[in-house]
């Protein structure tokens, strides 16, 4: 038996095992890239540690680090409250406004990572204060980065675009922009109403039915009286420690919009500047950050790193490449470009998935725009995952007191998104341009 095709039944038994049994996944993917790596795959050790995500854990580490500063000085409470004062108490409209502000700031030009970095932290805060089921918010946030993803500006747009012009292949950037704008949205409709947005927006504003918060699934949320409480004069505002937390967020929204730093550096940057001033508040804060989280994004993606020093994601590939239906061949290279896209970097599979697809697109059978527009949006809206950035940092971030049921519910929901998006955007995109 081939060392791809051992890597790919190991990690199939790490998602029964972790399954089944109460052993945390990212455990069993470092013991399965060792033993895999090593004895299959014959490499170093230091070949099986090189796919440690660094940029990844120290993203988990920074922003949970700084956010547990800003909930434990009640400098996120304060925010929870503005938005919901700013939007009359509506709660329906509040998923939606982080929808749109993560949309605006990776339209131009965020990587998406920071984007979500800086907003799910926020709009969880305020799922856990007010009954808003997380699962709706943390993944409307995420739709919300990847709807603004592909403008000509953005990163993934970039990318994108220039990969499509260095091989010679029909391309527009608006087209690509769109797509990805309205299957991201029309996914967030669907989400909304399916996971309690409709309750919300039942609700007036200024009150809670006193079984809200339990059948919207979010415990701990404000009651009745605490909305109220919201408009008054004798509401906690700002003090020093909240001011200056402020002026960390901005400076994280600064440093890593503007100048392009590194999210998880500065975080922590700043989180220990904040410590330094409030140490109690730093001892409390350091005991919050979500450790078993980070155990299980890095230890997946530390395997995932071997499965591609075994060429096992090259092989699946190859195979595609002898498929001689370019239809057939697109619907497959979309399904791959969505599944390992939920345990790799979807910047790197844009660069790899639109080359796949020259040698059918040079034949004219299919439109080449609405195959690239598929390719990309099929690689970026699963990006809900669990085991992708963005889905690892909503899962950090949630406010839940059982984070292995919210994990379990966005690892289904990212399932389904890698089930059906792929079909969804053939159907959409790649079917009515058959040539």
């Amino acid at each position: 038996m081939s060392a791809q095709l051992i890597s790919i039944l190991a990690l199939v038994a790490v998602f029964a095992v972790a399954t089944l049994m109460s052993v945390n996944m990212g455990a069993l993917a470092f013991a399965a890239a060792f033993l895999v790596g090593t004895l299959a795959g014959g490499m170093s050790t230091d070949d099986v540690l090189a796919g440690f995500p660094g940029d990844i854990f120290v993203v988990l580490v920074g922003v949970t680090y700084l956010f547990a500063i800003a909930r434990a000085n009640g400098t996120i409470d304060w925010l929870v409250g503005s938005a919901v004062r700013a939007v009359g108490g509506r709660l329906a409209v509040i998923p939606w406004i982080m929808f749109a502000v993560t949309a605006a700031l990776t339209a131009i030009g965020a990587v998406s990572p920071a984007a979500v970095a800086i907003v799910a932290p926020i709009a969880l805060g305020c799922a856990a204060r007010y009954g808003i089921n997380p699962l709706l918010m943390g993944v409307l946030v995420v739709h919300g980065a990847q709807a603004g993803g592909f403008s000509p500006i953005s990163v993934y747009g970039t990318i994108v675009n220039t990969v499509v012009a260095r091989n010679n292949l029909p391309g527009n950037p608006v087209v690509l922009f769109l797509a990805s704008l309205a299957v991201n949205l029309v996914i967030a409709v669907v989400v909304f109403v399916l996971f309690g947005g409709t309750k919300l927006a039942r609700i007036a504003p200024g009150e809670v039915a006193e079984d809200e918060p339990e059948r919207l699934g979010a415990p701990g949320a404000a009651t009745a009286a605490e909305l109220d409480q919201l408009g008054r004069p004798d509401q906690p505002g700002l003090n020093p420690h909240r001011v200056l937390t402020l002026l960390g967020l901005v400076a994280l929204t600064v440093c890593t919009l503007v100048f392009d730093l590194d999210v998880g550096l500065v975080a922590i940057t700043i989180a220990v500047l904040l410590g330094l001033a409030s140490p109690g508040t730093h001892k409390t804060a350091i005991n919050q950050i979500t450790w078993p989280t980070v155990l299980l994004i890095c230890g997946v993606l530390t395997y995932v790193g071997v499965l591609e020093k075994l060429g096992t994601i090259d092989y699946v590939g190859n195979a595609v490449s002898q498929i001689g239906a370019p239809m057939l061949a697109a619907l497959v290279l979309c399904y791959i470009g969505a599944i390992v896209s939920a345990f790799a970097s979807s910047v790197g599979l844009l660069g790899a998935t639109i080359p796949l697809a020259v040698p059918f697109l040079a034949q004219g059978a299919v439109g080449p725009v609405g195959v690239i527009a598929a390719l990309a949006v099929a690689a970026t809206v699963v990006d809900v995952s669990p085991f992708s950035t963005n889905g690892a940092i909503v899962l950090a971030n949630a406010r839940t007191s059982d984070r292995d049921r919210f994990f379990r519910q966005l690892l289904t929901y990212g399932g389904v998104i890698a089930a059906a998006a792929p079909l969804l955007v053939w159907l959409v995109f790649v079917l009515p341009n058959l040539g």
